[in-house]
């Protein structure tokens, strides 16, 4: 027994050391964790698509082993980057028509759609990102033009926010669009003697929809896998698509099924009766990849097409308020019926009424509900005596480059005292306790670096203002990676699965070639994603 004793302890004590096999290891890296503590570490395990330890590499290579085990060599990860606000889809199908965005001229639009025509013939002309505030000659462009070069097809243009667009004639008649036509909620811009424009703002653009071609299968199928590639070579593993009809969401969850499509999607129900109906009916739906729980709703349009409802008439147009995009009446009876269901209301508001109708409206059906988070996409403008409302329970969900987009000429549509609850991004936070933040692409550019440095500097990419613009506004690192993890993933009531690196998450990670934390701050936007993990996998 003496003999055997010394021999089952060395048996014992060799069997500690056998280390686990596991699917991948990283080590030696510099890693944000976003736990609770905003922790650091330098290495982690990952088994089945999720972390199965985090500390440092002494630790994880002691205990663990792996046929993929990757030296990071002091590189930065964070976990993966969540866009809190987009247009996934759209961002796909915009890859299929013409391309306005950074256009300095009408005429640089009109030779772009020509060029466009020339190279891809088509029998209905689509476009999208002009912005007549980047031009010299600020006025809304018509459709005079539009009709010489196309006098047999129609032309479509959407302004960069989605919320205006500009139409040729034929476009127009095929509409039924003509100087007698109204449409609450919008406008159809006329010019000298009650003529026609082209230009419709908000709810007549519906008229237009209705005559608009819709993609095929293989080409909705096209934009997604065209978006997801954009989404995932910047970092992006999850996408809050602000605004799905349920066709889409079927497809996408299809895709998401067959392995197709590896991003998650928090899909926001388009606000139709038919969508309504059926989500509420069904409940909410949830796999690993696809969260479906919530409605978007419009409550107004924007700010750079005079959209966006405002409390007093807007400084550069005096007897113009902007408009509600759905009824005051319809978005409190939405409210009250998506209160007793499981669904959270998202719902975009710009303008200081806006803003205004939609947190009172919240506060009203939700009374004294916890954990609802319900969120207002953009909160833009907020009148001093309405941030009240924010909380855990009313999020504020925002795009810190609509600020710096939009500082050239916001104040001339707001004027001097508003623009102090404009993008007023720390304030919210302050009251909230969290902010969200995406990037409203294809509206802005699909860059969470540039998310990031817009929320931190307040400058553009040519670092103007010098001294930022509103800088008591702007967030610090640590507070801008946490709207872009953490904090979007409590928004989407997903903060235990994703949002940070911790054990039992889902392994979605990204290795970049600088550390966002420490480099100067006009590097950011230059920032790439070498490596984006969704589940433990690259892609």
């Amino acid at each position: 027994m003496k003999k055997i004793l010394p021999l089952f302890l060395l048996f014992l004590t060799g069997c500690e050391y056998v280390k686990d096999k596991v699917d991948l290891v990283i080590v030696n890296a510099n890693i944000y964790t976003v736990d609770e503590g905003f922790s650091k570490a330098e290495a982690f395990a990952v088994h089945k698509g999720k972390f199965i330890a985090v500390g440092t590499t002494e630790e994880i290579r002691d205990q663990y082993t792996s046929d993929q085990l990757v030296d990071a060599d002091g590189r930065t990860i964070t976990p993966g980057l969540i866009d809190a606000h987009c247009h996934f889809y759209g961002l796909g199908l915009n890859q299929q028509v013409v391309d306005l965005r950074g256009t300095t001229s009408f005429e640089e639009v009109l030779e772009r759609v020509v060029q466009f025509q020339r190279k891809n013939p088509k029998d209905f002309i689509l476009g999208r990102g002009w912005d007549q505030n980047d031009w010299e000659n600020k006025e809304y462009p018509t459709r005079k033009e539009l009709d010489a070069l196309f006098p047999d097809t129609p032309v479509v243009l959407r302004r960069i926010d989605g919320h205006a667009m500009l139409v040729n004639k034929v476009a127009l008649d095929s509409a039924g669009i003509d100087w007698s036509t109204k449409v609450d909620g919008g406008e159809i811009v006329k010019g000298a003697m009650g003529s026609i424009t082209g230009v419709l703002i908000d709810n007549p653009m519906q008229l237009i929809g209705s005559i608009t071609p819709g993609p095929d299968l293989e080409a909705r199928v096209e934009a997604l896998k065209d978006a997801e590639r954009i989404c995932l070579n910047h970092g992006l593993t999850t996408v809050n698509d602000a605004g799905l009809d349920r066709s889409t969401i079927e497809l996408i969850d299809s895709l998401q099924q067959a392995g197709e499509l590896s991003i998650r999607v928090y899909a926001m129900v388009s606000n139709t009766p038919e969508n309504v109906n059926h989500y509420i009916y069904k409940g909410p739906i949830k796999t690993d990849r696809l969260n479906v729980r919530s409605i978007k709703v419009y409550a107004d349009g924007a700010l750079g097409s005079r959209g966006a409802y405002l409390k007093k008439p807007y400084s550069d147009k005096w007897d113009h308020h902007g408009a509600m995009v759905t009824p005051i009446e319809d978005i409190e009876d939405l409210a009250r019926r998506l209160a007793i269901s499981e669904y959270q209301m998202n719902t975009h508001a710009i303008g200081d009424s806006a803003n205004a109708v939609v947190l009172r409206t919240y506060k009203n059906v939700l009374k004294d509900s916890s954990d609802r988070r319900w969120k207002v996409e953009h909160a833009q403008v907020i009148d001093s005596v309405d941030f009240k409302y924010f909380g855990k329970n009313i999020i504020p969900s925002v795009q810190p480059t609509h600020a710096t987009s939009d500082m050239y000429w916001a104040e001339d549509r707001l004027g001097e005292e508003r623009m102090k609850g404009a993008y007023a991004f720390k304030k919210l936070l302050d009251q909230a306790g969290i902010i969200a933040l995406g990037t409203d692409f294809p509206v802005e550019d699909v860059s969470p670096f540039l998310t990031f440095y817009a929320a931190v500097t307040r400058k553009d990419l040519e670092g103007n203002p010098k001294e930022g613009f509103q800088m008591k506004d702007a967030l610090t690192r640590e507070e801008a990676l946490k709207g872009m993890t953490i904090w979007a993933a409590f928004s989407n009531f997903e903060e235990d699965e994703k949002g940070s690196i911790e054990v039992g998450k889902f392994a979605d990670f990204v290795i970049y070639d600088k550390d966002m934390m420490k480099v100067p701050v006009q590097e950011i936007p230059t920032i790439m994603a070498e490596q984006t993990f969704v589940n433990g996998v690259t892609r």
